[in-house]
């Protein structure tokens, strides 16, 4: 008898499940936020609190300060309107490809960057402020307060990145929009442009990085800084930027010939972060329950060419229910990020995790047979009996239960693997949870040669 086949009947809903790949875990995700997801700045610590009030008071004490001081040119103002009017059309551009969950990034940089470089620090310390009212009505309305921090802090960073390349510049405040823009093409300005333009990108990455630091003491500050995604990136928009700048410097009409490639670059890497957004489950940075289906049907396609091993684990977080009533569901999303980030440590980097739905996830273990996989399985329920989870008040530690089923022995592909493996996973709870199981067939009741026929039926119903 088959694990699919043991499963069916007592387990028809269950099964359902498998087929549908966890349809109650997507409706799970699609429920619409409950009151406080947002995290207004009013439940965040007080030191954030008074960091992100100090960022945004600063910027707004600055722009009245620079207001006062900056005489207004129709020349500044016509290049100003023109910046700004290639980055909302840059915004419309991708409006309609979507938004990526999470943190995402653009190329709007690319328009900051020219107002630093060619305008007085006044225009850098709005243009953001500007840009993010656009954002915020035409994009995604974030809370309000992340938006005017984040506004704040480009705009500091760009009216630091503008005054020092004026300072070191001094006369191209003085070029008119008719005068010759050619010192631009002088190498020590290109590279005092350069020099500025990664200032502007260390100050606006150091300012995030301390408000994040605040809001989550424990996490890594260097990932919160850069890693080689963001570095290539912040590369191509300061470039993409220099280039900008030195075309409006021969003339801004020329914005027309820059803005199709600055669209077309920014489209991409929109279309790269909705293609990874797609892949990934958004509480736990796993793969999703289609992307980990594709990735392990593939796996186990190879493996049966190959002949070689390959085993599943299901795990379950035990009394999860319990998590959620007693502290709340974002608690318990908490407590399933740290999970999924423990999992990811634990296993190797062939390895196919992914987040079945709702507390459930799946390992996929390519070259491993069912002996090696219920040692990594006792490893993982093992560190998962250590984590704890920091709330307001206490520290939440949970316990997992694990199926394992090995492919060959439990099944011939994904499905009949993820079904014994729930068998498996099931045989564990019932044991008492905060358990590995390897699935082990039933084998059916024997029936006695001399019963009657009507016995003998009743025997195999049984």
């Amino acid at each position: 008898m088959s694990a699919a086949q043991e499963a069916l009947g007592p387990r028809q809903r269950r099964i359902r499940r498998l087929i549908a790949w966890s349809p109650r875990g997507r409706r799970q995700e699609g429920k619409p936020p409950r009151f406080g997801s947002s995290w207004p700045l009013v439940t965040m610590p007080g030191s954030l609190i008074a960091y992100v009030v100090g960022v945004a008071a600063c910027a707004l004490v600055l722009i009245g300060w620079e207001a006062a001081h900056t005489p207004l040119r129709a020349g500044d103002l016509a290049l100003f309107a023109a910046l700004l009017a290639a980055a909302v059309v840059c915004i419309e551009a991708m409006r309609r490809l979507g938004q990526p969950s999470g943190v995402s990034r653009d190329l709007l940089s690319a328009w900051w960057l020219p107002i630093a470089l060619l305008l007085p620090p006044l225009y850098a310390l709005i243009a953001p402020f500007g840009i993010g009212l656009v954002l915020y009505l035409r994009v995604r309305r974030i809370p309000v307060y992340r938006r005017v921090f984040s506004s704040a802090a480009l705009g500091l960073a760009g009216a630091a990145a503008s005054a020092t390349f004026h300072l070191a510049v001094p006369h191209s405040l003085r070029v008119s929009l008719e005068e010759s823009h050619a010192w631009l093409g002088r190498p020590d300005v290109i590279g005092t442009a350069v020099a500025c333009a990664v200032l502007f990108a260390v100050l606006n990455a150091g300012i995030v990085a301390i408000a994040a630091h605040l809001a989550d003491p424990e996490a890594p500050l260097a990932k919160v800084l850069w890693d080689r995604e963001s570095l290539l990136l912040d590369l191509t928009e300061t470039c993409v930027g220099i280039l900008v700048a030195v075309t409006c410097g021969l003339s801004f009409l020329l914005l027309l010939i820059a803005l199709p490639p600055v669209i077309l670059l920014q489209r991409s890497l929109m279309h790269q972060q909705l293609a990874a957004a797609a892949r990934t489950d958004p509480k736990t940075g796993l793969l999703n329950a289609t992307a980990w289906q594709r990735e392990a049907d593939a796996e186990v396609t190879r493996a049966l060419r190959a002949g070689g091993p390959l085993s599943l684990l299901l795990v379950d977080v035990d009394h999860f229910k319990r998590v959620n009533d007693s502290y709340g569901h974002l608690t318990g999303d908490d407590v399933l990020r740290a999970l999924a980030t423990e999992l990811r440590q634990q296993v190797r980097e062939s390895d196919v995790v992914g987040r079945f739905g709702g507390e459930e996830f799946t390992v996929l273990l390519p070259r491993t047979d069912g002996d090696g996989a219920c040692r990594i399985a006792e490893r993982l329920r093992s560190s998962a009996c250590a984590l704890s989870v920091a709330t307001a008040d206490t520290q939440i530690s949970v316990t997992v239960s694990i199926g394992v089923a090995e492919l060959g022995q439990h099944g011939h592909d994904l499905f009949e693997l993820l079904a014994a493996a729930d068998l498996a996973l099931y045989r564990a709870k019932d044991e008492g949870r905060n358990q590995v199981r390897l699935y082990v067939p039933r084998q059916p009741r024997p029936v006695d040669p001399t019963a009657t026929v009507s016995e003998a039926d009743e025997g195999q119903r049984r």
